[in-house]
């Protein structure tokens, strides 16, 4: 076998490659992986990070043992190595034992590199190969999704971020290896937040370390990594072509100076992100349901891919949706649903004119910065009779306060919404905000977990919402006799003082 350093003849390139490998479940794809490295016209040497021994070859290193006492903090204990070969390679590679980086990639990632400012690195996609070859990306999921204001240019590079900083692997030249070190966010004890233990140890460079990930987004291919167990592949992301899809709606926003900006923020800076929007969230039929048959217009604020309003448009409505991004907006405009991109005064002027029979929020009204405002600048476009249907997260339900008292890290951080980017929402909290934008609340339906359905009968009234960790409210525009609390609350100080003056 030839060995590294008649390999480095080739190439003054020095490479180190670590690898997380959890028992031997992956070893077919940890072989195919090595073989791969092997066959590079780099200097490249292998370090299998394992709970178990494994000989693979003589000329493989296999560290075993946890930095910490929990099992998924093994990759970890890749950046002690690292740190103590810093000054010993010019590229440094962290992967799980199932993604595949060819000698294209990292041909690539150098090319790049040498036009990325100092706090840039190039990062990766994980595309997944169906049985029909269709390639799948499965890092485009839930609440992650591209970064509108990211785009740029470097040399012949177009780049933009992506929110989901985890691939399961990332590289760093040594001078980017060295920033992160320097920064103390790279040499930490095993920790998660935003992700879990083993994919936090992939982003920390990323997340806590001054590096910015980017996507080389002009030259895609050259920076997937294939993800050889395609364990997500009809669970998960999304197909390639809506992914080119979306990157084409990134950058046609990024060259007009009057793109519409982001509707809000849609992730939280709670533990793991808890009550983010999802993106791609599916059909909610319990809030689908609370719509009548006789309602032809709708209006949603938030809209993600657009499942829920998909649903309208089959039952013939119209629907007219402000998205959360421009870059998702293309996603659901291919549907049939009307995209006004925009902030919220900004959807308010361009339908400021029209009444709609219904106004859906869909799991947004908790991460508005106002969502008493949210409610009350539409509540104008409200046709006679028309309902208001509000879909949000229950947080003082039994289940969710329950998983709180066994782990704190649940429990809402202090500093309100400033500090966490999300409201807190139970029944009554929006009940106020209902109250306070002019709207009287007709309806509480309760959503009660999957697990939970089959004793939905007995969870009535206040007993199913008190186990319900999302509910759908129905809500509509007070009669004019009834003012708003802010209101109300000022005209009955303003009778108060009036009595007094009188008595005296």
């Amino acid at each position: 076998m030839e060995d590294s350093s008649e390999r480095g003849r080739l190439s003054p390139l020095r490479v180190l490659v670590a690898i997380a490998s959890y028992g031997a479940s992956n070893d077919r794809y940890l072989k195919q992986l090595i073989r791969e490295y092997q066959t590079m016209s780099f200097a490249v040497d292998i370090v299998i990070i394992s709970n178990i021994e494994k000989r693979v070859a003589d000329d493989i290193e296999c560290l075993v043992g946890l930095p910490s006492r929990n099992p998924w903090s093994l990759p970890f204990s890749h950046k002690k190595l690292f740190a103590d070969r810093a000054d010993r390679y010019d590229l440094f590679i962290y992967s799980e034992d199932d993604i595949l980086i060819t000698e294209k990639n990292l041909l690539a990632f150098l090319d790049v590199t040498a036009s990325l400012q100092d706090d840039e690195v190039a990062g990766f996609l994980r595309i997944e190969k169906g049985d029909d070859d269709v390639i799948n990306f499965p890092d485009v999921h839930a609440y992650f999704h591209w970064n509108t204001t990211s785009v740029r240019s470097r040399g012949q590079y177009t780049l933009a971020s992506f929110t989901n900083e985890h691939a399961a692997c990332y590289v760093l030249t040594r001078q980017q290896l060295a920033k992160a070190i320097k920064s103390g966010g790279f040499i930490v004890e095993p920790h998660e937040g935003k992700y879990d233990l083993l994919c936090t140890a992939a982003t920390d460079p990323y997340t806590q370390c001054g590096l910015t990930k980017l996507i080389p987004v002009s030259h895609l291919d050259d920076f997937t990594v294939h993800h050889l167990s395609n364990k997500y592949v009809d669970s998960m992301g999304i197909r390639k072509v809506s992914l080119l899809q979306q990157i084409g709606a990134l950058l046609q926003a990024a060259a007009d100076p009057q793109a519409p900006p982001p509707l809000l923020g849609a992730e939280t800076r709670l533990w793991r992100c808890m009550y983010s929007k999802d993106y791609y969230e599916p059909a909610s039929e319990p809030a689908v349901a609370m719509i009548p048959d006789h309602a032809r217009s709708i209006l949603s604020i938030g809209c993600g891919s657009g499942c829920s309003e998909r649903r309208l448009v089959e039952r013939g409505c119209r629907v007219v949706a402000a998205p959360l991004d421009p870059v998702i907006a293309s996603y659901a405009a291919a549907q049939g649903i009307e995209m006004v991109p925009g902030d919220l005064r900004a959807v308010l002027a361009k339908v400021e004119s029209e009444q709609f029979d219904c106004v859906l929020y869909q799991n947004v009204l908790h991460l508005a910065p106002d969502p008493v405002e949210m409610l009350a600048l539409f509540r104008s476009v409200l046709a006679p009779s028309a309902l208001v249907i509000i879909q949000v997260p229950n947080m003082l339900c039994i289940p969710v306060l329950w998983r709180g008292a066994r782990d704190r890290r649940r429990l809402h951080r202090r500093g309100g919404y400033e500090a966490t980017g999300v409201h807190f929402t139970s029944v009554g909290r929006i009940r106020e905000w209902c109250h306070r934008a002019g709207l009287t609340l007709d309806k509480v339906v309760p959503i009660l977990h999957r697990r939970a359905e089959p004793i939905r009968p007995v969870m009535r009234g206040f007993v199913g919402v008190s186990m319900a960790p999302e509910l759908v409210v129905v809500a509509r525009a007070a009669l004019p006799t009834s003012a708003p609390a802010d209101k109300t609350i000022e005209s009955v100080r303003r009778k108060r003082a009036a009595l007094a003056d009188d008595r005296n």
